[in-house]
């Protein structure tokens, strides 16, 4: 009897079952989960009409697609737990992809930036980008978190001076502000190459890349004490400071932790794209905040969680690809990922009414 007590009290704490099944419980589970089940929709309906959409070398691709993208939306995500956001991530990846562009083409390669300048270990060159990427994000984090000035007038700032910096950059050597190609085959490989086949389907380095990543971030979350006071700072940064939380230091580590991911997408897209101009990274900001909303990490702050990011963005990913199999112009798919942006923020905010 105490067995079937203690079933029926957690079916009924069950958010669409508490108490009863009311047209009330059943509403608000469409309303909170609408976006998904949307989604979802989509998902199906784009299969049935294109019977390829989710074949084996499709899926392979979105994922691809996705592990490209998980990065800046796990750095993004952070700024977002802080009641923040990051208009410059853009920007930062592009400025990050042509640097470690300029400086892995091909040594015999005629069209190289400095020609004079041997090709740099690719170490080398990750760890050059993942420092730019971490000093805007101090400058990020040091004038929200000293100044009180809202991130979105700060990235806003630091994306205008970001690229400013990156056409000033592409004017150097014989480049003369054209696009950076012909890059070091070994800088390819290592970042397109194929880790292992699935019949005749090749599965990319860069999946395993991006778990290594995404391993290391949820780590960094949920098992360090900087994880638990970026939480506690966006839920509420007056308790966080009483309880002892430095919350200045927090807010300028959430920044360069988000800027030390810009650099590491930065240098996965260089050898992705092939060829990178100034127009590298634009927008991308817009891909990893719709990713962070969808996936449930929460404007209100301190809610977020790195299943969620991941979930958003390959969600967001099937979708774009489903709009391309089914012919959708591209500059129509911006509308939509503006409406997906918004019905997102918009259900996020409901949610946020109603447990408060």
């Amino acid at each position: 009897m105490g067995e079937k007590s203690n079933l029926k009290k957690r079916f009924t704490e069950c958010r669409l079952f508490s108490g009863k099944l009311t047209k009330e419980n059943v509403k608000n589970f469409f309303i909170d989960n609408m976006l998904y089940i949307l989604l979802l929709a989509a998902i199906v309906g784009i299969q049935i009409y294109q019977p390829r959409f989710l074949s084996l070398s499709s899926v392979v691709n979105i994922l691809s697609l996705s592990a490209a993208n998980l990065p800046i939306a796990l750095g993004i995500a952070g700024c977002i737990i802080l009641t923040g956001t990051d208009l410059s991530a853009g920007r930062i990846v592009g400025l990050t992809a042509c640097v470690a562009a300029s400086l892995l083409q091909a040594t015999g390669y005629a069209n190289k930036m400095f020609p004079t300048l041997a090709t740099l270990p690719i170490w080398t060159v990750f760890i050059i980008v993942i420092a730019i990427g971490a000093v805007i994000g101090f400058i990020n984090g040091f004038c929200t978190a000293k100044f009180k000035l809202h991130p979105f007038i700060v990235t806003l700032a630091t994306q205008l001076i970001t690229y400013g910096v990156l056409l000033m950059y592409l004017m150097n050597g014989n480049n003369n502000g054209q696009s950076i190609s012909g890059l070091d085959d070994k800088y390819t490989k290592f970042i397109t190459g194929s880790l292992f086949k699935i019949g005749n389907t090749s599965v990319p380095n860069l999946i395993l890349y991006s778990a290594v990543i995404t391993a290391i971030m949820w780590f960094i979350w949920n098992k360090t004490a900087f994880g638990k006071n970026m939480f506690a700072v966006g839920s509420n940064p007056e308790a966080a400071n009483v309880s002892g939380v430095n919350v200045n230091l927090t807010i300028i580590l959430v920044f360069m932790l988000a800027g030390v991911m810009y650099g590491i997408t930065g240098f996965i897209e260089a050898a992705r794209i092939g060829s990178n101009t100034a127009a590298t990274g634009l927008n991308y900001e817009l891909d990893a905040i719709a990713a962070c909303v969808i996936g449930g990490v929460s404007f209100v702050g301190g809610i977020g969680k790195i299943r969620g990011v991941i979930t958003g963005v390959v969600l967001l990913r099937i979708i774009f690809v489903g709009l391309t199999f089914l012919g959708i112009d591209s500059n129509m798919q911006y509308v939509i990922k503006g409406l997906i942006i918004l019905i997102a923020c918009a259900l996020d905010m409901r949610k946020y009414l109603v447990r408060k």
